[in-house]
């Protein structure tokens, strides 16, 4: 073969090979490039959520006035990884932090156009995460039905059915005949201790609860901590420009007996006066036999349609207070008198409390010093939304003879340092009070709650994430 043809074919050969290995290495560094930005893609990520979790540590160490909004990010062994952006934006009402949400954009070094933006939502846990809190023994007769976390300092008779946690402080407590206890014939898992029954801290003596979901004992709930610092409602009503602060309804009318609040469909809220109240013979385990006087039978308007503040929606009453009616926006609503020390006010609840719009822009907290109490002339089918809170007294309904209503529905959340008391029994049988009891927690406003609704600890805690 001529020596030209051999070295044709040696350089044909040569230029396939060469394009052929040039194409090999093409694909392979490309490869390698669409690993290392995948990589970094991943990192950026990463990267972002170190930026928020940084950020979290400020706000629980109360340092973020020195956090710094733009950080390098480093891994377990010192090597910058990349960097990240934060920004802050926070939602305030009356003064008081009531939410933040943070964006975090992170980037790796080696690709810093590779950027992954993430935000968190931060709130702090507050009562609205339970359905009931209570400091003292509970009865849930058959026929209610809980949903949502029902938590007792003391023990818990859990005859009704709970579709979530049942959580009790205690071990085993003394079942009185209070709490249909008959020490002559102990339920079960009972033992008779004098004229009592010890019990476990939550039993039960039917079918319609699931003690799969209870669970005792737990770690005793400080009430002290989720005490409400009504002195700063009333000064923040006081000195807002609308005034939102009612003073005792004698300094108004010598003859005032309290003051009724009405909430209209059309937004807004009227004040009534009230002037007189007929009386109702009744009983409750603290009082025994006696008279209430909550059904208004004379009262007046006090003044136009008011509007709350929607940026500070805060209303204080320094005295008892009746509260019915639509609700539109967020309310918070505080019956004390920091006046008199000597006095506790209560609420009462005449009629129906419900929300112009139940996807969460719309909420109520009522909070008194003493009782929250359901009126003797309130509707036989009542509902109520809300958030309830008897600081040092009881939610509930007094006995009332031959008053035996239907059925209560209440969307939120309940807390009664004394007993809650839906409905009386005898013998076995509802006498009065409400046959049908529902009961749920509100989700929208687990995390953004009415203001001064009481935390039930100081630190911010992810409560939404999402990749914007």
């Amino acid at each position: 073969m001529p020596k030209g043809i051999i070295t044709t074919y040696a350089l044909v050969f040569g230029a396939i090979f060469t394009i052929l290995l040039a194409s090999i290495v093409g694909v392979v560094l490309l490869q390698l490039k669409q690993a290392n930005q995948r990589l970094a893609w991943n990192q950026a990520l990463h990267t972002a959520e170190a930026g928020l979790h940084y950020y979290r540590w400020c706000l629980n160490n109360a340092v973020e006035d020195n956090c710094q909004l733009e950080k390098e990010h480093f891994d377990i062994e010192g090597n910058p990884l990349g960097e990240f952006f934060l920004e802050d934006f926070t939602n305030y009402a009356c003064g008081e932090m009531v939410s933040r949400r943070i964006y975090s954009t992170g980037w790796a070094n080696k690709f810093p156009d590779t950027q992954r933006k993430i935000s968190m939502f931060y709130s702090r846990s507050s009562i609205t995460g339970f359905s009931y809190l209570t400091n003292t023994n509970v009865w849930v007769e058959s026929g209610t039905q809980v949903k949502g976390v029902y938590r007792s300092n003391a023990g818990i008779r859990m005859d009704g059915e709970n579709k979530s946690s049942v959580l009790s402080a205690t071990s085993s407590w003394l079942c009185t005949a209070s709490y249909g206890c008959d020490y002559l014939s102990c339920p079960t898992d009972c033992s008779r201790e004098g004229s009592s029954c010890r019990c476990p801290g939550i039993f039960t003596t039917t079918k319609e609860s699931n003690p799969d979901l209870f669970s005792f004992p737990v770690e005793y709930f400080n009430f002290d901590a989720i005490t409400i610092d009504l002195r700063a409602i009333k000064d923040i009503t006081i000195s807002h420009p609308l005034q939102y602060y009612w003073p005792p309804v004698t300094e108004v009318d010598p003859i005032g007996l309290g003051y009724h609040l009405k909430f209209l469909t059309t937004g807004g809220f009227e004040v009534w006066i009230i002037t007189d109240l007929t009386s109702t013979y009744s009983y409750s385990a603290e009082e025994g036999w006696h008279y209430d006087s909550f059904i208004i039978s004379g009262e007046y308007r006090y003044g136009g349609t008011i509007f709350t503040d929607p940026d500070c929606g805060l209303i204080f009453v320094e005295d008892n207070l009746w509260v019915n009616g639509e609700i539109n926006g967020k309310v918070t609503i505080a019956s004390a008198d920091l006046i008199s020390p000597s006095k506790d006010t209560s609420i009462i609840l005449p009629g129906d409390i419900y929300y112009d719009n139940q996807s969460g822009s719309c909420g109520l907290a009522l909070i008194t010093e003493k009782n929250i109490l359901i009126a003797p002339n309130a509707p036989s089918q009542m509902d109520m939304f809300g958030i309830f809170v008897a600081q040092k007294g009881r939610f509930g309904i007094n006995h009332y003879p031959s008053n035996l209503k239907n059925k209560l529905k209440i969307t939120g959340s309940i807390v009664s340092s004394n007993r809650i008391r839906i409905n009386w029994a005898s013998g076995g049988s509802i006498i009065s009070g409400f046959k049908i009891y529902e009961h749920k927690v509100d989700l929208n406003v687990i995390y953004s709650p009415p203001l001064f609704v009481p935390y039930t600890g100081s630190d911010f805690r992810i409560v939404g994430w999402e990749e914007i």
